[in-house]
């Protein structure tokens, strides 16, 4: 039995569809009109927003959607922000004792590998320093740990019990949030408080300008996200995420990152709810908007609607199940059954002798009479024959 249970494994999703429940309690019925962030932030477009689009004439906005090649979205993204949401439903605890590596590396008790810096030297000596923080490779696993691997093999994947450790230990968090302050500087942009609200930093377009141009550095935008929502900062993503939306989307200064926040960063929030919001407000501002891929699925017409037949008020939309032979044959014979036909059905033999049956129905009881009393001499006669010939 222990056998059987050690090997069982989640059966994962084979498709996007699968892997994404952001609509799945929702529909577009009961979207309101004009959303509004949590954040307290309004779906509004600014009026520099509304002077850009009025000016704008590019040929995207007018053409028709087939005009346009149709985009897919990866199923290799969706899978893995899928498992990341469930918590890796199939993660294998290691054999290996728990070292903490993680913990221990925040605690700055053991430097990470292989540079051997410690992360006190990084949260002092490297703000500001932009080159290092560009080219260097190595300590972004160990400043935003997962449970999973990344690229470099000398960092250690985080635990279970080594995130419950880490978000009981203050020194732990307090280093984790200047590390993700440090990175937000990198960026451009600025931690405001302790609740996750973020905004431009003074040197934005300097930051902006090479993110929009260093892509290499979305994969450690999505690390970071994850890494917040493992240590217990899952409400620091959405406004970190709206802020990109709104960069990309609407002030168009990190254009090149669009499709990294709508097929990653908004992905890695746990909350369907939160995702639902922040799709909506980039469904509003996404150019062309017939080419977004991540609002809810298109409605299903039901009981063949679309090739011609019609559901009734009240209809489930379920297909009655096909009728079997021996329902086909009753039916037949219902419909050749003198109830149901409006004539009298007669054998040529009977329509020899009584032309007026065969004509149609009877036509009052006097017809009717004669009718009958005709079909008894012919009865008789035929009898009398029979005798003669006797």
């Amino acid at each position: 039995m222990g056998n059987l249970l050690g090997s069982w494994r989640f059966k994962e999703p084979s498709t996007v569809e699968e892997c994404d429940s952001t609509w799945g309690s929702d529909s577009e019925s009961d979207e309101p009109a004009a959303a509004e962030d949590d954040s307290g932030i309004s779906d509004s477009v600014s009026p520099a927003e509304s002077d850009r689009s009025a000016g704008d004439t590019s040929p995207q906005l007018t053409e028709s959607p087939e005009s346009v090649p149709k985009m897919k979205r990866s199923f290799y993204a969706a899978r893995d922000l899928y498992k990341y949401r469930h918590s890796y439903p199939n993660y294998r605890k290691s054999r290996q004792p728990n070292e903490y590596r993680n913990l221990r590396f925040y605690l700055n008790k053991i430097p990470l590998v292989p540079d051997g810096i410690y992360i006190e030297e990084i949260l002092t000596k490297w703000r500001g320093d932009y080159d290092k923080l560009e080219h260097n490779h190595t300590y972004i696993q160990w400043l935003f740990p997962l449970r999973e691997q990344g690229l470099n093999f000398y960092a250690h994947e985080l635990t279970q019990d080594e995130i419950k450790e880490f978000q009981s230990t203050r020194e732990a968090k307090r280093r984790f949030l200047a590390a993700y302050s440090l990175m937000l500087d990198f960026y451009g942009i600025k931690l405001l408080d302790k609740s996750g609200n973020v905004a431009r930093a003074p040197n934005w377009q300097e930051r902006f300008q090479h993110l929009n141009e260093s892509q290499h550095n979305y994969l450690r935008i999505t690390r970071i996200l994850k890494s917040l929502g493992e240590l217990g900062y899952e409400a620091f993503k959405a406004p970190l995420v709206r802020l990109f939306l709104e960069e990309s989307l609407c002030r168009n200064t990190l254009p090149n990152m669009q499709h990294s926040v709508l097929e990653y960063f908004v992905y890695t929030i746990r909350l369907p709810a939160t995702r639902r919001r922040l799709l909506r407000y980039a469904r509003q501002h996404y150019r062309p908007a017939h080419a977004f891929l991540w609002g809810p699925p298109p409605k299903r017409r039901v009981g063949g609607v679309g090739a011609g037949g019609s559901v009734g008020a009240g209809s489930s939309g379920i297909r009655a199940p096909a009728p079997t032979p021996e329902q086909h044959r009753r039916g037949e014979e219902s419909t050749s059954s003198p109830s149901a036909s409006s004539g009298v059905i007669v054998s040529s033999h009977d329509a020899m002798l009584c032309p007026d049956l065969a004509a149609g129905a009877p036509k009052g009881r006097t017809g009717l009479a004669s009718n009958t009393a005709g079909l008894e001499g012919a009865l008789m006669m035929a009898g009398g024959r029979g005798e003669r010939n006797k």
